[in-house]
């Protein structure tokens, strides 16, 4: 790949989906940072030109990392890119309280932002944070050291992602003016890149693929195979069998409550957002349009646009899954890349 001049910094790195993607604009990426130690083997493996810093940046200072990557201040060329855990600032209703100390990881960053001043900063997070405090003072604090800045909630669908993943992105720069991106190109579904036309065999719940295509899918009750059996193909859900007795939910009993759960993907439509319970029918819209059984792990991979050769070293299915669907999808982060490189040029 032809390298531009630009070089990055990918905070709360993960699995390396934004390093990738970036990577594959032409974007230098000298580290990702992350706490999480289960990442860094994956991140390693498929993004070999960055480093791993396992570092909590609630803790890790400026100046530490300056000493550790010999980076400059002020330098033009150089990008930040966060997308800090988001679960406390999500709209779907969950228990905040294991997610509470997350909850400021914005100003965190926000001190390196200030500390470093690189010519480009991007951010992504979840849509509810945009009416919230941090971003609003860290978008006051860019502004104060005169970054050029745009942001808005991003349907991911629009630019060849093949989810409906609306996320809040930001694009910062203190060198010049700077624009998101325009959608382009077709909506993709979930036909166009899963089934076996495209490389994914007919398997069961509970198929453990141990080759690093990691094709495997949660083990399912006798039970719920049975309402899978009984469930329309190609985006039905529980309606087709609350009403027998052996097989409805009394916590489901109320209509139209949650209604995804349980429900098969349409094969015509992207995806639902890929979550970090992605394999779990019982979180979502996470069944195969028509195989009895929930969606595996390089399916979620897929659907998240990373690259079917794409290694995630993870014995732990459950980990795995957090990593893919925490991540931001490559093919995304490629499309921003290539929009500094252009915007700036």
């Amino acid at each position: 790949m032809r390298r531009s001049k630009f070089k990055a910094i990918d905070f709360f790195c993960g699995a390396g989906g934004l390093t990738y993607g970036l990577r594959t604009a032409g974007i230098h990426v000298l580290a990702g940072i992350d706490n999480n130690k289960n990442c860094k083997a994956t991140f390693e493996k498929n993004n070999r030109e960055a480093i791993f810093l396992e570092k909590d940046i609630t803790k890790y200072s400026p100046g530490n990392m300056r000493k550790d990557l010999k980076i400059k201040i002020k330098d033009n060329r150089m990008i930040f890119v966060a997308c800090a855990p988001c679960q406390f600032w999500s709209n779907i209703r969950t228990n905040k309280e294991k997610s509470r100390n997350t909850k400021n990881l914005v100003l965190d960053f926000q001190k390196f932002v200030q500390y470093f001043k690189p010519g480009i900063v991007i951010m992504e997070n979840v849509p509810g944070i945009l009416s919230k405090e941090p971003i609003k003072v860290f978008m006051e604090t860019l502004k104060k050291n005169k970054y050029h800045v745009e942001c808005s909630i991003i349907d991911m669908s629009l630019f060849g992602v093949p989810q409906k993943r609306k996320r809040f992105t930001l694009m910062a720069s203190r060198i010049s003016k700077i624009s998101l991106p325009k959608p382009k190109g077709k909506q993709l579904t979930v036909r166009d890149v899963l089934g076996q036309e495209n490389g994914f065999s007919v398997i069961r719940a509970g198929t453990i693929d141990k080759t690093y295509f990691q094709h495997s899918a949660l083990h399912l009750s006798k039970k719920n195979i049975q309402r899978l059996r009984i469930t329309k193909k190609d985006g039905g859900d529980r309606k087709n069998w609350m009403s027998k007795n052996h097989l409805k939910l009394p916590c489901y009993s109320k209509k139209n409550i949650f209604n995804d759960t349980y429900a098969r993907m349409w094969w015509d439509k992207p995806a639902p957002t890929i979550t970090t319970k992605f394999m779990n029918i019982t979180n979502g819209r996470f069944a195969h349009p028509e195989e009895h059984r929930g969606i595996s792990l390089r399916e979620g991979a897929t659907l998240q646009t990373f690259p079917k050769t794409y290694k995630f070293i993870e014995a732990n299915m459950t980990e795995t899954a957090k990593m893919i669907g925490n991540a931001v999808p490559p093919k995304f982060a490629k499309i921003i890349g290539k929009q500094i490189i252009q915007t700036i040029k």
